[in-house]
């Protein structure tokens, strides 16, 4: 028997011509994600406990329309890479095309680290590939496993700082910080990774965009060189000892000029700590909202 609301669902969106277009961005990812948990993993749970032409074929109709609404978010990806590689997409151009296609959601100043929405979505899609790559060394204890920063902190991030910033993310990963940071800021932006897979697929989507003002290095944050840097990011990279060493390298580096730290997550724990950092910022605070410390 096929689940009449399903059938409902699908013809409701059938009758909708305008999610394809480019400006319902946000609401074709809405749909994009009930299609997927709501219908599609609801057909394979029935057809797997009773298999019958009727639900394959409905599968089909479902399979179909996520492939058009996918293809429309190609068609506008493949769109913002062009423009940013050309130059005529960056700062705030960049930024007002992001709010209108895909303005963060209202969150409370505690939502959890893994909160994602459909401004994520759509700057996954500015980078070459959605697949990661797999980790090709083993981490350390203290090592934290890669996570991805919600891109609403990131353009939060960005607003803080000047085109004369050199820009430094501890822990880089696949590279999304630094390159949504120079794009927004125009500062110039640094990715310390000591992975080496990640490292090299987040320099190819520096190269893919021609952003030559984004570097990445596969270092230890321990022993990579950054003195020239003025504003720097962790995600909670890593804990314990190798947090204390890093620290304690960047306030040798703050006797020289002032510095800026930016964390998120469990690391603002452990820069609010350091008696050389002081964090300007008044009212509540939360691990996972943008913290900022001062040297000095």
């Amino acid at each position: 028997m096929i689940p009449a609301h399903i059938t409902a669902i699908l013809d409701a969106w059938a009758a909708q011509p305008a999610l394809l277009r480019e400006a319902n961005f946000a609401y074709r990812a809405e749909v994009l994600e009930e299609l997927e948990v709501h219908v599609l993993d609801r057909l394979d749970d029935l057809l797997a406990a009773r298999p019958s032409p009727a639900l394959s074929q409905l599968r089909s109709r479902a399979l179909a329309l996520q492939a058009r609404l996918e293809a429309a978010d190609q068609q506008l990806f493949a769109r913002f890479r062009a423009d940013i590689r050309a130059g005529r997409c960056r700062q705030d151009r960049l930024r007002a095309l992001l709010m209108a296609y895909a303005a963060p959601a209202a969150t409370s100043p505690g939502t959890a680290a893994t909160s994602y929405d459909s401004l994520d979505t759509l700057t996954n899609g500015l980078f070459i590939e959605p697949t990661q790559p797999l980790e090709a060394q083993d981490r350390e204890p203290e090592m934290v496993y890669y996570q991805k920063t919600p891109a609403r902190i990131i353009l939060e991030l960005a607003a803080r700082l000047a085109p004369s910033d050199v820009f430094y993310d501890l822990g880089s990963g696949l590279g999304q910080v630094p390159l949504l940071v120079h794009l927004l800021s125009g500062a110039r932006a640094r990715g310390i990774e000591i992975e080496p897979a990640y490292c090299r697929y987040a320099q190819a989507c520096a190269g893919a965009l021609n952003l030559p003002e984004v570097q990445f290095r596969c270092a230890d944050a321990r022993t990579a060189d950054y003195a020239d840097g003025t504003a720097f990011y962790l995600f909670t990279p890593f804990t314990g000892s190798i947090m204390a060493q890093v620290l304690a390298r960047l306030r040798q580096l703050a006797q020289r000029r002032p510095l800026r730290l930016f964390s998120y997550g469990p690391s603002t724990g452990a820069l609010e700590q350091q008696a050389w950092l002081r964090r300007p910022e008044a009212g509540e605070r939360h691990l996972y909202q943008l913290a900022e410390f001062h040297s000095g």
